[in-house]
């Protein structure tokens, strides 16, 4: 940062729960609990710092029409035992939400309006609720309509070009088109995530970072499957085109649960914590695209942020780019050849780990971060793709 009014951010930690699947073992827990659980471990793992100190606390969440609903990240200081001068603010950026709350953060502490913070973010697609509409005048005589506030459009304005409302799958698949990703290609990316995702777990590769919930019989992402295989992707259906499809369940990520969240300090929280610190934060940038391909998202953010950076793609030692879609990812990988793809997602990657909405943004970052820190020093990038097309990018270094 060259702008001698702009202060060095620093992570200090970064914790999250295993990630659930969808109607599986987390299902039973209220996501502003979730919340509340991983802002209490992350204080809990500095005891050096007072509670009182943390400046506010910014939290993702993509759904906010059920029990995450009256600002989660005001719900969860209370829940978590923090003090309550201790404010929270919920932010809103959908598939970008934890990180846009880590980088919202970020900027308060680099201008000086915070030195330490809490950021991360929520998301319980089980229990999302059904939604009704209220009617335009009381008492209508005929049947009402109820949405599913699980994942995508719904209400959505007429006025909307109709393109643009398409199902976030067939966005998946209209990047398909585009780039000539063949089936084939997409299951190979989706075997690769739950193969990095499975060493990485039983190389212990996650536990600087995951904190079960205490009475929840859940250790590790739920979604890591040991024993997917190319023969077994090849038989799903495709779910969004019966006829020439190439977009199914076992390449695209699931429906989710969990959360995550970063300490972020200026110079002064970092001397207050009494901790080495992970990584710093460099740079971010975000970028609209077109809402069908909302999958291409990153490629013009990541390019941003890293010229914010100073950095090019063969500075990446790490590189966390969530896997929305394989179809997705690989139309991203494909615009960026400079690129080596041996960095991106060691540790697997959403369509394995899981992806809860609003969590995945703060998963991310904070997978960066503690690669970076197991490394020793380099340059690590996160980024997502958002629907309704717009990408998100995170630069750190160590």
């Amino acid at each position: 940062m060259t702008d001698p009014r702009v202060r060095d951010v620093y992570i200090v930690d970064a914790v999250r729960t295993p990630v659930g699947k969808y109607g599986g073992a987390l299902a039973p827990v209220r996501p502003d609990d979730l919340a509340a659980h991983v802002v209490r471990a992350l204080v809990d793992r500095t005891p050096r710092l007072d509670p009182a100190r943390i400046d506010d606390v910014y939290f993702g969440d993509a759904n906010g029409a059920g029990e995450d609903n009256r600002n989660v990240a005001r719900m969860a200081v209370l829940l978590a035992g923090l003090p309550v001068t201790v404010p929270g603010v919920t932010v809103n950026r959908l598939c970008g939400s934890g990180l846009e709350a880590v980088i919202q953060a970020a900027r308060a502490i680099a201008h000086g309006d915070a030195q330490i913070a809490v950021a991360g973010g929520v998301e319980s697609m089980s229990r999302a609720p059904y939604v009704l509409r209220k009617p335009e005048r009381a008492f209508p005589a005929g049947h009402q309509e109820l949405f599913s506030s699980t994942l995508g459009w719904r209400m959505v304005n007429p006025r909307m070009a109709p393109e643009w409302t398409v199902a976030l799958g067939e966005g998946a698949e209209l990047i398909a088109e585009k780039h000539g990703i063949s089936r084939e290609q997409q299951d190979v990316f989706a075997l690769a995530s739950h193969q990095k995702a499975v060493r990485a777990w039983q190389a212990g590769a996650y536990d600087a970072e995951v904190v079960p919930l205490p009475d929840v019989a859940l250790a590790r992402d739920e979604t890591v499957r040991e024993n997917s295989s190319l023969e077994s992707l090849s038989k799903l259906k495709p779910v969004f085109r019966s006829d020439g499809g190439t977009v199914t369940a076992g390449n695209s990520s699931p429906l989710n649960d969990g959360a995550a969240a970063l300490l972020l300090v200026g110079e002064e929280g970092l001397r207050a914590t009494g901790r080495e610190p992970l990584a710093r934060i460099r740079a971010s940038a975000v970028t609209g695209v077109e809402p069908q391909l909302f999958g291409l998202g990153p490629v013009e953010a990541v390019r941003r942020a890293l010229t914010r950076a100073g950095r090019g793609f063969g500075d990446l030692a790490t590189f966390e780019l969530n896997e929305a879609f394989a179809a997705q990812a690989l139309g991203c990988l494909g615009e960026w050849p400079e690129l080596d793809p041996s960095v991106v997602n060691p540790r697997g990657g959403a369509i394995a780990i899981g992806h809860p909405l609003g969590a995945s943004g703060a998963r991310l970052a904070g997978a960066v971060a503690h690669q970076l820190a197991a490394a020793g020093s380099g340059t690590g990038l996160a980024a997502l793709c958002i629907g309704v097309g717009q990408g998100l990018a995170l630069v750190l270094e160590r």
